[in-house]
């Protein structure tokens, strides 16, 4: 470990929440937000991740945005987008997924870098339902509160006058929990009531999505207000102000803009708002702009690393972010601050590699280059050949930490690939794959033992497992089919009791899933086939006229693929009962 302190005049910071996130930026000219930001000039930028549901298990098939480019994440949750145009200080990526809310994250471009990140997604659930003429109140176990006025609701397209029950999905984000960056949306940066950029101090935030008994979107009625309660976790209520400022966030700018305030009640903020999106209770504060770069003994760079900033006063005040491919991470701190800056592989990790204090005065810093110790890095290296033992010149491996994250590190021309890596202790058991883009074809995982220093993992083999996904089906002779990465094929749910495989056009409207009982799986079991829905039938949905089994063709392990096939008559909803054949094959990425 390392430590380092700075005498430059600091601002006792034990009173606000530090907010960080890092990402590949430009330094700001306005350095405290003390110039209307620039949100007009356009930019080529490039950004990559890692996709995870709540559980921190990759999600596979998810619909990635940044620009005009679309993408959708593999069997690991990983995307990538290269040269989008996007806004030069506030680029914006979107995520989505069928059960969860929509994820965006915002970034400063900077010249020659890639934006590195993990997004973990929020899932939709509805906590309550209110009807729209009397109003209510809908309330999570979390002491969230979402309350709803008599006759204030409307259609969120047309306007009218909706009347009927409510479905109030909401959720809290922790300002405390470790995954707070990672769920929140945009980075944190926000427009004031004068226009002028600032950096916030979270207290909470809140999500709510309305929907009518019909599906259709809701939103509060002109002139009407809705009361959201936050709750205010212990850890933060010593610091927390008895009025403070509320933010709602603007997708299309992916930035917080002002607009109200709320007052502390007990353990709680309350305040009203005027329409729905995320709400946030926030302090501003001036920013200054932040680098490090992040190596081992050897001097190689140290990708994915989870770099930390925190109080040093509170622990609970962090913020997280990872390098990119050159070991580089930046963003925006509080300026005047006293802070703590770890490194570790994830945020799982209980003793860091690395720690140092340092300290924000009202100019940019930069805190160079960070040589992590020895001991505490693991070095891989290895080669990549194909099904002909020749080098796999497109191609990356995978490596699963056992009870941890899931990185990818590409091979080069030569098919050699190596990676660094901080370690959790004394070493790290991981399962690693290798995959050949070009041939559609992997290893099986592999597991190994990483230990500090250097590890030749040698030869893998990327043979023997084609990645190759796809579903087809025919409804009354008509053929359709959906093949990877075209278009997007990926399987979905929890695993205990039923599946969704699903697929749909990355650039274009046609889409279906279907739900397919998973307990008892087995390689040649007869599993329940529960529901075929597709745009291709009228109200998209369809039942089984009668039990109806999926025949399992093939069962590899998690992280490898399922494949099946059904026939059977499926009716179409009332009143019309309309009976449809099909007919279906599928191969998708098992993922649990």
């Amino acid at each position: 470990m390392a430590a380092q302190t700075k005498s430059w005049k600091l601002l006792a910071s034990s009173l606000l929440l530090l907010f960080i996130t890092f990402y590949s930026c430009k330094k700001s000219d306005n350095v405290g937000g003390e110039t209307p930001p620039d949100l007009v000039s356009r930019v080529s930028a490039s950004a990559n991740g890692y996709v995870t549901n709540e559980s921190n298990q990759p999600v596979q098939g998810a619909t990635v945005k940044m620009g005009l480019s679309t993408t959708t994440t593999d069997a690991y949750g990983y995307f990538e987008i290269n040269n989008a145009q996007v806004v030069k200080n506030a680029a914006v990526i979107t995520v989505q997924q069928p059960g969860y809310f929509k994820a965006i994250k915002t970034f400063a471009v900077e010249s020659g870098r890639k934006h590195t990140t993990r997004i973990q997604l929020i899932p939709r659930v509805v906590i309550g339902t209110i009807d729209a003429a009397t109003g209510g109140t809908a309330t999570d176990a979390n002491g969230m509160k979402v309350e709803l006025p008599a006759a204030g609701v409307v259609n969120a397209t047309t306007g009218a006058a909706y009347t009927g029950s409510v479905q109030v999905a909401a959720h809290w984000i922790d300002p405390s929990s470790p995954a707070m960056t990672a769920t929140m949306p945009g980075d944190l940066r926000a427009l004031n009531n004068d226009g002028m950029m600032r950096t916030l101090i979270t207290y909470g935030m809140i999500k709510v999505e309305l929907t009518g008994s019909g599906g259709e979107k809701l939103q509060i009625a002109d002139g009407k207000k809705s009361k959201l309660t936050f709750p205010l976790p212990a850890t933060m209520s010593g610091s927390a102000p008895t009025s403070i400022p509320l933010w709602y966030f603007d997708e299309e700018k992916g930035l917080w803009i002002e607009e109200g305030s709320a007052m502390r009640v007990g353990n709680t903020y309350e305040g009203e708002v005027s329409h729905f999106s995320y709400w946030n209770c926030d302090v501003p504060a001036n920013f200054v702009h932040f680098n490090v770069t992040v190596i081992d003994a050897n001097g190689n760079p140290v990708p994915m690393a989870h770099v930390r900033i925190r109080s040093q006063s509170n622990p609970y005040n962090t913020g997280v972010g990872y390098t990119d491919s050159t070991g580089y991470t930046s963003g925006y701190i509080p300026a005047n601050s006293d802070l703590v800056i770890e490194i570790s592989y994830f945020n799982s990790c209980g003793t860091p590699s690395y720690t140092q204090n340092f300290s924000t005065t009202n100019a940019n810093l930069s805190l160079g280059i960070i040589t992590l110790p020895a001991a505490a890095v693991a070095t891989a290296s290895g080669t990549l050949t194909d099904c002909n033992g020749q080098p796999v010149t497109s191609g990356a491996v995978v490596v699963q930490y056992s009870g941890g994250p899931v990185f990818r590190y590409p091979v080069d021309a030569t098919g050699a690939f190596q990676f660094s890596t901080p370690l959790c202790g004394a070493n790290a058991v991981i399962n690693i794959i290798g995959v050949d883009a070009t041939s559609q074809q992997q290893s099986n995982g592999m597991p190994y033992t990483l230990v500090s220093g250097t590890n030749n993992i040698g030869n893998i083999q990327a043979c023997g497992v084609t990645t190759t996904q796809f579903v087809n089906f025919t409804i009354n002779g008509t053929s359709y089919a959906f093949t990877a990465p075209v278009d997007s094929v990926y399987m979905s749910g929890q695993g205990t009791q039923i599946a969704t495989i699903g697929a749909f056009q990355i650039n274009g409207n046609n889409w279906m899933n279907m739900g397919v009982g998973w307990m008892n799986i087995a390689l040649n079991a007869q599993q329940p086939m529960y529901y075929f829905h597709t745009n291709h039938l009228p109200d998209s949905t369809s039942n089984p006229s009668q039990n109806m089994w999926v025949t399992i063709t093939e069962l590899g392990n998690v992280g490898e693929f399922v494949a099946g096939e059904f026939s059977g008559t499926f009716i179409g909803p009332p009143p019309n009962n309309t009976p449809y054949a099909i007919t279906c094959t599928f191969r998708v990425r098992r993922l649990f």
